[in-house]
């Protein structure tokens, strides 16, 4: 499948073009009116097997949105690309993970999925290099501090020795002469040094920026704007270590929203969308410097308390499950009332395992029985596998 691997090695160069093509074969005009060129292969161009595999490849890709009901913009066709032509492994791995689950594929979800892969672009390893950048850029700066300080004091020296012919009264004029030149000399090396600093400060003010850019979009969810599971994974390392070095509490809880895959298929994957980002910011309400709250994945967010029992972190989750189980949302886009919306919870005492992925399996188990008893509850869980 040549003409796929080519097209999927850079999905976006050219893609509203191809979009644009694309789209206008979805018209049903003949598809000879539409490219006449590739009709009539000239050497050197891809054969009328390649043109066919391409245009088979545009109907899978079309009929994949279709299905989904998803827009036909360049984030759908990029990602939709990667998936089919199994491009990239995490795309495919993802989609086919959500279509186990819900059946269904969201406009926002392929916005988090190809802000995520993005994010995924930015490896430890490209971290790394930027980091190296900075500190070179720091060490430059260093040497030209040192390079500078150099200057100065060889200028010093310079002029003394100078000075010792004007006091000894010796051809003054020729002396005078020399300083005139070395002090010229002096401020010409000053100014370079100068604009190097400069430039070296700019370069570095870039570099982090660069860097604090990368971290944020790899450590961020792009819907809710919550951390997602990987900076949740970093924030359990460190609060583990700092809660048994001070001898607290840590709780960790999984909230998973209930029927989540009804409220898409009722009123829409926008709406479904914008629940998750209202849920979100209920969650978000109860988070401070001791409670962290993160979007683990689909419907389901993670909440970590530091200084909290799992009873207390049970009330805390509890409170938020009950506020919004009493409100009654609306449909946005028809104005119509929405049928409750509910989450389940399963809370687990960290330190009560000796590893806190298991704590977490425990929370996720509690999760479980929570849905399964009937939803719209909170659950804790036992401190024994």
């Amino acid at each position: 499948m040549t003409g796929a691997t080519s097209s999927s090695a850079s999905p976006q160069h050219g893609l509203t073009d191809r979009l644009a093509r694309w789209a206008k074969g979805l018209s049903g005009k003949p598809e000879e009116e539409e490219n006449e060129p590739e009709q009539r292969p000239r050497a050197g161009t891809a054969s009328s097997r390649e043109v066919t595999r391409r245009r088979q490849l545009y109907d899978e890709i079309g009929s994949f949105l279709f299905a989904h009901d998803l827009d036909l913009t360049p984030i759908n066709f990029s990602v939709a690309l990667d998936y089919l032509t199994g491009a990239n492994i995490g795309v495919e791995k993802a989609i086919k993970a959500v279509l186990m689950e819900r059946g269904k594929i969201t406009n926002g979800w392929m916005e988090t999925v190809a802000a995520e892969q993005r994010a995924d672009e930015v490896t430890p390893e490209s971290l790394a290099n930027m980091l190296d950048k900075v500190e070179e850029n720091l060490t430059q700066f260093t040497g030209l501090m040192h390079e500078s300080r150099n200057s100065a004091k060889d200028y010093g020296a310079a002029l003394q020795e100078q000075a010792k012919g004007l006091i000894e009264g010796s051809e003054n004029d020729p002396v005078l002469a020399r300083l005139v030149g070395l002090t010229r000399s002096m401020v010409e090396k000053t100014r370079q040094v100068e604009n190097q600093l400069r430039e070296n400060q700019k370069q570095t003010k870039a570099l982090k920026s660069s860097l604090e850019t990368a971290r944020r979009a790899a450590e961020h969810d792009h819907l809710t704007g919550l951390p997602n599971r990987r900076a949740f994974e970093g924030v359990l390392r460190e609060e583990v270590k700092v809660a048994r070095e001070q001898g607290e509490m840590l709780s960790v809880a999984f909230c998973d929203i209930d029927h989540f895959k009804n409220i898409n298929d009722t009123h829409g994957h926008d709406t479904g969308d914008r629940v998750l980002k209202f849920i979100a910011g209920l969650l978000t309400k109860a988070s401070n410097d001791r409670c962290h709250v993160a979007r683990h994945g689909g419907e389901e967010f993670v909440m970590l308390f530091r200084g909290k029992t799992a009873a207390e972190a049970c009330e805390a989750v509890d409170s938020v499950r009950e506020d919004l189980a009493t409100r009654s949302l609306v449909n946005r886009t028809n104005g119509e009332r929405m049928e409750r919306v509910s989450f389940s919870a399963g809370v687990a005492n960290v330190l009560a395992f000796d590893d806190p992925s298991r704590a977490l399996k425990a929370a996720d188990r509690a999760l479980y029985l929570a849905k399964e008893h009937g939803r719209n509850r909170v659950y804790l869980a036992a401190e024994t596998d």
